[in-house]
């Protein structure tokens, strides 16, 4: 009589395992097609609201009238971005801000690295007070401070200029920019500065030709987002400035609205005017955008 052995425990064994690995692969699977599911759903609401804007940027405005904002496109003329670009304002704004933000990002990203150039290398007394005034004083709301910027730039004769526009976006960036420029500059080994002041370089020359090349991802980060949030700021632009002529492009906008409250297409295309140099900045240092997000997080 024939008999049949059971399976050996280490058939079974490998059976089961790969029972839980095909499982687990399964899962996996199932949770990143959700995850790209639920991304997909997500970019597609995002985007909706801009593909809005610009399908009514160009759009007439007889034709906006007579078929509604809602409606499919009947129409297709550049006229809107011609009335904002030269009625309503938005060339001169959109040089005023390039005014503010560009030399604002410059300067900030001047004195920030060399504070954090002095706080990170060198043992000066008092600097994690100091670091922490400089966070402290980004933690505060603009909005409490709005009284005393305002009458300060009154008291020295700046008011309604573009210098106490510059003067206030770099007074308020500049403690976040050293408080990440220290974590990032703090990271750079030591040896390197120990091997140049051995061949006879100087503080200064340790900080312009060794320190801030080797911090260049962080300043092209930093430099990015703080063109952004210059770039688009109203607060304070409206706390500062009077003028029409001297108001840049987000302050613009409220005019341009008031201007052509039904012209909906004017108002699109002012908008989209305006968004249109922080989008070519975010196209152009995309991978610095993302490495911002957690700059000196593990530095």
């Amino acid at each position: 009589m024939r008999t049949t052995t059971p399976p050996a425990p280490t058939t079974q064994a490998t059976q089961a395992t790969q029972a839980t690995n095909s499982r687990a692969l399964h899962r996996r699977r199932a949770a990143t097609v959700g995850f790209h599911a639920g991304a997909g759903l997500l970019s597609v609401l995002w985007l909706i609201p801009i593909a809005l804007v610009l399908v009514t940027a160009v759009r007439s405005f007889d034709d906006i009238a007579a078929n509604g904002l809602g409606a499919l496109p009947h129409s297709f003329t550049l006229d809107g971005f011609s009335q904002a670009w030269t009625d309503g304002g938005q060339q001169r704004a959109l040089v005023n801000s390039l005014l503010v933000t560009v030399p604002t990002v410059l300067l900030s990203l001047l004195l920030a690295s060399m504070a954090a150039f002095a706080l990170s290398r060198y043992d000066l007394p008092g600097r994690r007070t100091l670091l922490l005034v400089m966070l402290g004083g980004n933690l505060l709301p603009p909005q409490i401070l709005l009284i005393p910027v305002s009458k300060m730039a009154e008291l020295f004769a700046l008011h309604d200029t573009l210098w106490a526009l510059i003067g206030v976006q770099v007074g308020f960036g500049i403690g976040f920019f050293v408080f990440v420029l220290h974590g990032f500059m703090r990271a750079i080994p030591a040896e390197v500065q120990q091997a140049a002041v051995i061949d006879g370089a100087g503080p200064a020359q340790i900080y312009w030709r060794i320190v801030l090349p080797l911090s260049r991802p962080a300043l092209a980060a930093l430099g990015a987002l703080s063109f952004t949030w210059i770039f688009n700021d109203l607060l304070w632009a409206i706390t500062v400035l009077r003028t029409e002529t001297r108001m840049p492009i987000t302050a613009s906008l409220l005019g341009l609205q008031g201007q052509y409250v039904s012209q909906w297409n004017v108002i699109a295309a002012g908008s989209v005017i305006a968004a249109a140099p922080t989008v070519l900045v975010f196209l152009r240092f995309q991978r610095h955008f993302v490495a911002g997000l957690n700059l000196g997080a593990v530095k």
